[in-house]
């Protein structure tokens, strides 16, 4: 697929998916072609992180040019439909405690959906799944976080700030979440609940993720399985992710191209030289690279990426796992909450929306050979929590074997914090980096995505002398 203009934009449809999900038409431009002449920065990626740069180097009095190497913009939110009804393939939650994207729908008057609460929740036991009141399972669940996270609020105070307290945080962040769960000496069906939660946030593995990336998270919401539950899987935006995104993507004024991913990147001191795949060459004095840490080593940079930067994409950050999978299912199971233990083929079931035929479902798998895709693969998994569960269509969205992507949502493992975080921040000569993976306060949600954009986009107009 060759290079797309952002003219050919609106009619190839994403003005009409704007409107779709509810953006009202005077946010659906998405964005005003330059008036000709090279651009004054380069943003490559169109996520959330890209067009909150673009947009921030608008405001400072530059043309932004935004290359996006997949035909859609949005990087890893991804609103689209299934069974006729709009749905999030990717990044969805939002929450007042994260700042950015509250800010953000605050200013272009996007509201929030809230998820319909679950009428009972399927949780493991020695014996097999079993079903259990609501209120028994999450209330006991919410006691076993507490005592998990026993010391987060101290040792991330400023959870905004995460290496404040770096003394504290250094010897905690080379504890992996098993570490923390074994030392808690559970019982086993406890351990059972507890691996479920820990090993799906950190890709399938509980050794993977580190203790203070989950302390993290708790410490920003506030504290307590309640606002932990809120901040982290209740709320979506009004108008779909692709809403708000195209709202300040449309501030940006920017040039778009689509179906332009980027081969290399060379910052000769002066100005930065992108060139595509195809080899089309755009050049600039600045650049912002928002894309995934896990997909930088995939473009050439001359000169290289500074250390912290090539260990953060040879280590991987965003997970090395992860299938978001939509499910419609049919059969008295009322909304059902499902949640597996470490190394179950589907990590949650967490219902959406009742419909006149069934219930629509949405599954998370962070397993390394389940496929989310197989109809009879996932028809067994979900019997094997709920067997009168019958599932009669599915739509799956594999992150980790997405080439633009190569992982799922942040989570760092032990030790990335204290070792590349402050360093992942900062500029490299002429280029700023922008991704949720670095993001100092909601790292792997959209909130992280919009700090990190705003950061860059003010780095890499201030390197322009703006």
């Amino acid at each position: 697929m060759g290079e797309e203009t952002v003219e050919n934009l609106s009619r190839r449809g994403l003005l009409a998916a704007g409107v779709a999900a509810g953006v009202p038409l005077g946010q659906t431009g998405v964005a005003a072609a330059s008036g000709g002449g090279e651009p004054d920065a380069i943003v490559i990626g169109a996520g959330y992180a890209g067009v909150t740069a673009a947009r921030e180097l608008a405001a400072r009095g530059l043309r932004p040019l935004v290359l996006e190497a997949r035909d859609r913009i949005g990087g890893r939110t991804w609103t689209d439909t299934f069974a006729g009804l709009p749905v999030e393939r990717g990044g969805t939650w939002v929450h007042w405690s994260q700042p950015h994207v509250w800010a953000e729908m605050m200013r272009y008057g996007i509201g929030v959906v809230e998820d319909p609460a679950p009428d009972r929740a399927i949780l493991p036991t020695p014996d097999g799944p079993r079903s259990f009141p609501l209120d028994e399972a999450f209330g006991h669940l919410g006691e076993l976080l507490v005592r998990f996270f026993d010391g987060a609020a101290t040792l991330f105070d400023r959870p905004f700030d995460p290496l404040y307290n770096a003394d504290a945080v250094r010897p905690a962040d080379r504890i992996s979440l098993r570490a923390r769960l074994d030392a808690m000496r559970l019982p086993a069906r406890d351990e059972s609940w507890m691996s479920g939660v820990t090993s799906a946030y950190s890709g399938g593995r509980s050794t993977r993720g580190a203790y203070t990336q989950m302390a993290r998270w708790w410490s920003l919401a506030g504290g307590g399985f309640d606002k932990w539950n809120a901040a982290t899987g209740h709320y979506r935006i009004e108008s779909g992710t692709i809403g708000l995104l195209t709202a300040i993507l449309a501030d940006a004024s920017a040039e778009l191209r689509l179906s332009t991913p980027v081969a290399s990147v060379v910052d000769d001191g002066r100005r930065v030289h992108v060139t595509t795949r195809s080899g089309r060459r755009f050049s600039a004095p600045v650049a912002v690279v928002a894309l995934p840490a896990n997909v930088w080593h995939t473009i050439r940079f001359d000169p290289g990426l500074p250390a912290a930067h090539t260990a953060a994409t040879r280590e991987g950050i965003g997970v090395p796992n992860g299938t978001k999978i939509w499910i419609h299912v049919r059969g008295d199971v009322g909304r059902f909450f499902a949640q597996d233990a470490e190394g179950g083929p589907i990590s949650a079931l967490i219902p959406y929306r009742e419909t006149g035929d069934g219930l629509l479902v949405v599954g998370f798998s962070y397993h390394p050979t389940f496929d989310g895709s197989d109809l009879a693969q996932v028809r067994a998994a979900v019997r094997r929590q709920e067997p009168k569960a019958e599932v009669t269509a599915i739509k799956a969205q594999n992150w980790a074997r997405d080439e633009f992507s190569l992982g799922g949502a942040a989570c760092q493992t032990p030790g990335q914090l204290t070792r590349l975080h402050a360093a992942l921040q900062r500029p490299s000569g002429r280029l700023a980096f922008a991704t949720s993976d670095i993001a100092a306060g909601w790292n792997g949600y959209i909130d992280g995505a919009i700090e990190s954009g705003i950061r860059a986009g003010r780095q890499a107009a201030d390197a322009a002398g703006r």
